[in-house]
């Protein structure tokens, strides 16, 4: 080999090197969570055993939007990360791990949100005695519970519905609860929730001794317990799905959490989406007996997070591209949406590094026109949907005529029935879409996934003026156009010159 060839040799094995290094740091920092994340083994948290067998947890994705879920002091209050990521800054250790290392009892502790002023709360060695819940069994069928009404649905608790165990405690006449009114009142708020679910199961919370706390049954991976209200509603779901993927990244879980539903509404469509984030899906009641968790998590409620609380509040925040934020952080601006909508695309098998150019890569556009329709939701409702655009069906027409006529490039107008369509071909439906059109409605908020540079065109009825989509699009750095109407008639053709406009500054 003469000197060039050994050089040049050099050099290809310099960057190879470089390379294997690179992907390294890249897969490790993105796939474990960075090197600041929580530790959960059993050596981290005691109560937390290693799994017997098997894993049955879904790992976490790689996704091109995350970024560290750093549990730090130093989030600033109303800043963009303390809304919308790991603002959970206040901690309270009510039974401290280092005591549960030493006696193998219980731990718990919960995350206080100065800025979203609610908690994440986590303990291991919890029992649940689904005897002692007051609800319906959940989970049925639709057509098996028509009538039924959503006070049978919603958990009420008996004293010794949660029990954790401590060390000393004496027989089960001694029991005192975990915690008292101070500490509810300071962690866990009513605020302007009616029924403040979480805070009434922390208050069923007993502490037994050694010899009362019996387990017949075991749940060895991390665990979500959940209660939804709004359940059949998807703005009110996407809600619930934020707050359990918030709770799984504060509280460090490993790998995707399974998940128990502590309340008793029947199936919806919705649960096909709540099963491909997490890892597995059973309802409090359908337990045969008490069970006790290794390592249960309570998420809070979807009304305290930020996609709610903005409806009331001004959250001054600008979706931005995580890379920006990674070079130079900015407390007014977030990915942490993006971040969300690409774990539910990947939930789904789709991919997640797709941007406007793949979608228009043969020349044609696809238009999604999200249309309203009736359907029975849930158990009290009628099956008719309240209409917001009160020529819908023309003004399709009119876009079906437009996109056939259309000569600068091909344009395809996909006719968005989601209620008769599954959730993974509403979330395809969605990463499909160059332009994403239609009547303020909850099935906007399918948004949340949407890939960069989707265009929002909403049409809003003078009489549901709220900023539910505008708001998301914002926090995802979407571009956003309203067509605000005179009561609920639309003229076709101040929708097409809209969409005109917004088809030319797409280079069509």
């Amino acid at each position: 080999m003469n000197k060039k060839h050994a050089t040049l040799f050099k050099i290809l094995l310099a960057l190879f090197a470089l390379n294997s290094i690179t992907l390294y740091l890249y897969f490790s920092s993105s796939h474990h969570h960075h090197d600041n994340r929580r530790d959960t083994t059993a050596e981290g948290f005691p109560a937390i055993v290693p799994h017997r067998g098997p894993h049955l947890s879904k790992p976490w994705p790689i996704i091109p939007s995350y970024l560290p879920w750093s549990l730090t002091s130093n989030v600033p209050s109303k800043s963009c990360e303390a809304y919308f990521g790991n603002g959970f800054t206040k901690s309270a250790d009510v039974l401290p791990a280092k005591a549960a290392v030493r006696s193998g009892s219980s731990w718990f502790r919960c995350h206080y949100s100065w800025t979203l002023r609610s908690s994440i709360c986590e303990g291991g060695k919890i029992r649940m005695d689904p005897g002692k819940i007051k609800m319906s069994r959940g989970g049925e069928k639709l057509e098996d519970v028509i009538g039924r009404t959503e006070d049978e649905e919603m958990p009420e608790f008996e004293d010794g519905a949660f029990e954790v165990e401590a060390e000393g405690r004496g027989s089960r006449s001694k029991t005192k609860k975990l915690v008292g009114e101070e500490f509810l009142n300071e962690f866990l708020p009513v605020g302007n929730v009616m029924k403040h679910t979480m805070r009434e199961l922390v208050r069923s919370i007993v502490v037994v001794g050694e010899t009362d706390f019996t387990c017949q049954e075991w749940v060895e991976e991390p665990t979500l317990l959940i209660t939804r209200f709004e359940y059949a509603n998807l703005f009110h779901t996407v809600t619930d799905w934020y707050s359990a993927y918030v709770s799984s990244r504060v509280t460090g879980l490993p790998n995707r959490p399974h998940l128990v539903f502590v309340d008793g509404h029947c199936e919806t469509q919705l649960e096909e989406t709540w099963k491909a984030l997490f890892s597995s899906l059973r309802y409090a009641k359908n337990f045969s007996g008490p069970v006790c968790f290794r390592h249960a998590v309570l998420s809070p409620l979807g009304y305290e997070t930020a996609l709610f609380k903005g409806l009331s509040e001004d959250i001054d925040c600008q979706g931005a591209s995580a890379h920006d934020l990674w070079q130079s952080p900015d407390d007014k601006k977030t990915a942490r949406l993006s971040e969300f909508g690409e774990m539910i695309r990947d939930a789904f098998g789709f991919p997640v590094n797709r941007h406007h150019s793949d979608k228009t890569v043969s020349g044609h556009y696809n238009i999604l026109f999200v249309r309203r329709e009736d359907y029975l939701a849930h158990p009290r409702h009628r099956g008719k949907v309240e209409s917001r655009l009160s020529n819908e069906q023309e003004v399709f027409d009119s876009l079906q005529k437009w996109a056939s006529d259309h000569q600068e490039c091909k344009v395809n107008l996909v006719n968005g029935l989601f209620a008769h369509m599954s959730m993974k071909e509403q979330v395809r439906a969605i990463q499909d879409a160059s332009v994403i059109i239609g009547a303020h409605g909850a099935g906007l908020t399918h948004i949340v996934s949407a890939t960069p540079n989707t265009v929002i065109l909403e049409i809003i009825s003078s009489f549901f003026r709220r900023p539910h989509f505008q708001l998301i699009a914002q926090w995802k750095g979407l571009e956003y156009h309203a067509i605000n109407l005179d009561g609920s008639y639309a003229n076709p053709g101040v929708v097409i010159d809209r969409l005109n406009k917004i088809m030319r500054s797409l280079g069509c």
